[in-house]
């Protein structure tokens, strides 16, 4: 055996391995670029709740009877279909704008973002939705008024302001 080949590969038995991790240097760029890119509930509530300009415009991308149901209290409605058409007047390309939609399995708030930056926007994605924002205890609005539900213990602590991520 040459020394190249001294220590044989192995496939690990289970699949989290099978593919290598990336090198440092890459999954740095990786999860930097992730994070030009989204935002988290909790930091966009924390951002929000702290008063003043956040520096930023909130903007929930779905239907009406969606936006009747619950939205971010502060939030734009502009629907994705309606972006074109609306953006310009309803935003200022200054202002960077954070999407969102319901949550994990909806994808409307990347089409909304892609649409915003196809127009000259900066946008960042709010993960997990309006689905993670009412989970995690933040207050909403209905066509009602206000509301709150307790935060769900498996996506938020019940008894901190925040994480600690």
């Amino acid at each position: 055996m040459t020394a190249l080949s001294a220590t044989p590969a192995v496939t690990p038995a289970h699949p989290v391995l099978r593919v290598a991790p990336a090198a440092p240097a890459e999954a740095a760029a990786y999860f930097r670029a992730s994070l030009v890119f989204h935002a988290d509930v909790s930091d966009v509530a924390a951002a929000l709740a702290a008063g003043g300009d956040p520096g930023f415009v909130v903007l929930d991308s779905r239907s009406t009877a969606s936006w009747d149901q619950g939205h971010v209290p502060g939030a734009v409605h502009l629907p994705t279909a309606l972006i074109p058409e609306q953006a310009e007047q309803l935003l200022d390309k200054d202002v960077p704008v954070v999407t969102y939609c319901w949550g994990p399995g909806c994808n409307g708030a990347t089409r909304a973002a892609l649409a915003l930056a196809e127009l000259g926007y900066r946008v960042k994605e709010m993960l997990g939705g309006f689905e993670y924002w009412v989970r995690e205890g933040f207050e909403f609005e209905t066509w009602q008024g206000r509301e709150r539900r307790d935060a769900d213990p498996l996506t938020a602590p019940v008894d901190a302001g925040d994480c600690g991520c």
